[in-house]
């Protein structure tokens, strides 16, 4: 599903970056620009993040992930 239409984010995405190691809202924002046109989408893109923190971030060991977040 969509989560930041403005940037075409998915939920599958920001589980991709918290593989990749992002672990709050700024860092999706720096690496997969949500939230950062019109904003709308802030609130569920966190919620989003804290689920896939918990389920994603709890089974994928980050080094094992073998990718890198840009900055």
């Amino acid at each position: 599903m969509y989560v930041c239409i403005c940037n075409n984010v998915t939920e599958s995405d920001i589980e991709d970056a918290v593989r990749a190691g992002a672990c709050t809202l700024d860092c999706l924002a720096d690496t997969l620009a949500v939230s950062t046109c019109c904003g709308q989408c802030a609130c569920y893109a966190d919620e989003c993040l804290q689920i896939a923190l918990t389920t994603v971030g709890a089974s994928t060991p980050r080094h094992e992930a073998g990718l890198q977040l840009a900055r």
